[in-house]
């Protein structure tokens, strides 16, 4: 059988390699000064990265890692992703296509499978970053990383970089084929919140698209499920430090909404192509937790893509238009 031609990398933000301190603190080190995720300046940054963050918050994100850590697996993130690229991979086996997954901080990197292309020479690369919505802290940090490495090369193969697939068709109906499985299952609740990952509100002003695209996403979804305003609504996740982050956010609205009546709902992450330490422990747990308390009589989480043949065909789909 001929070597393939052309590459495919899934790239996706990585992951701690155990779910112990040590091992969060290195992964966090490095995520963390990535100057794409957090835009302050740098000097300033360390003092705050070094003197207030990696002592205290590995421990904390390591207990945090134990409650979804499969003892075999381990990390959902990592081993969701990998196993997404096998099965798109034998999606793909007769087409001449190499497909491999890579993690922005953490192994596989980007640069390793970006060699093990070049020493198959393979001359054509695609590079699909496992966000559905663009945002400079993760499309374009990925872009950087693929930079880095091409930087060093004398010959330089055809490389494509898709840089979204926001409102892709298959991908809003996958998503909202999950969200109807899920009802026709286990009853509906009376209110659809769809959250993504929160960030700075200055990141908007600057030109990033992130919080446009997601209301993009929202709506596609809602409007495919036809639903009315009052049954749907977006919120904002896991907000850090003291700045102002896009609104509204989840916990706070989640907290309010028993008092307005809602006592129910049923919450999904359509920014997120696989779970991870975000959907499974925030997200699920302690969410749900929060809504529980304040007032809520049910909470249920409506899980991701994953590796299921629906997130299969996105994936095709999204390729195929650029192959």
């Amino acid at each position: 059988m001929s070597s393939p031609n052309t590459g495919v990398i899934l790239a996706n933000l990585g992951s701690p390699t155990a779910p112990t301190t040590a091992a969060v603190r290195k992964f966090l080190k490095d995520f963390l000064w990535d100057p794409r995720v957090v835009n302050i300046p740098r000097p300033i940054w360390w003092l705050i990265l070094h003197g207030a963050v990696l002592p205290f918050r590995p421990a904390k994100s390591a207990q945090a890692y134990r409650k979804v850590w499969d003892d075999e697996k381990g990390s959902p993130l990592a081993f969701l992703t990998r196993q997404l690229s096998e099965k798109l991979a034998h999606r793909l086996n007769e087409q001449d296509i190499d497909v491999v997954y890579a993690m922005r901080y953490g192994e596989p990197s980007i640069a390793n499978q970006l060699l093990r292309f070049k020493s198959l020479g393979i001359n054509r690369i695609i590079v699909l970053p496992l966000y559905p919505q663009y945002s400079s802290t993760t499309t374009a940090s990925v872009y950087d990383d693929l930079i880095s490495e091409l930087n060093h090369w004398r010959h330089l193969p055809s490389f494509q970089f898709i840089g979204d697939y926001h409102q892709n068709s298959a991908y809003i109906t996958a998503i909202a084929d999950s969200i109807k499985q899920s009802w026709d299952e286990h009853g509906r609740n009376e209110l659809l919140m769809m959250s993504f990952h929160g960030l700075p509100e200055q990141l908007t002003t600057w030109g990033d698209p992130y919080f446009h695209q997601c209301h993009k996403t929202a709506a596609l979804i809602a409007a495919q499920l036809e639903l009315n305003d009052k049954e749907w609504m977006i919120v904002f996740q896991s907000r850090f430090g003291k700045a102002e982050w896009l609104k509204p956010y989840c916990v706070n609205t989640l907290e309010e909404l028993p008092t307005q009546g809602i006592k129910t709902v049923d919450m999904i992450c359509p920014g997120f192509a696989v779970d991870c330490l975000e959907t499974l422990e925030e997200i699920a747990m302690e969410n749900k937790a929060i809504f529980l308390e304040s007032g809520g009589a049910d909470y249920r989480y409506i899980p991701a893509l994953n590796d299921g043949d629906a997130h299969v065909d996105v994936l095709m789909n999204v390729l195929m238009q650029t192959l």
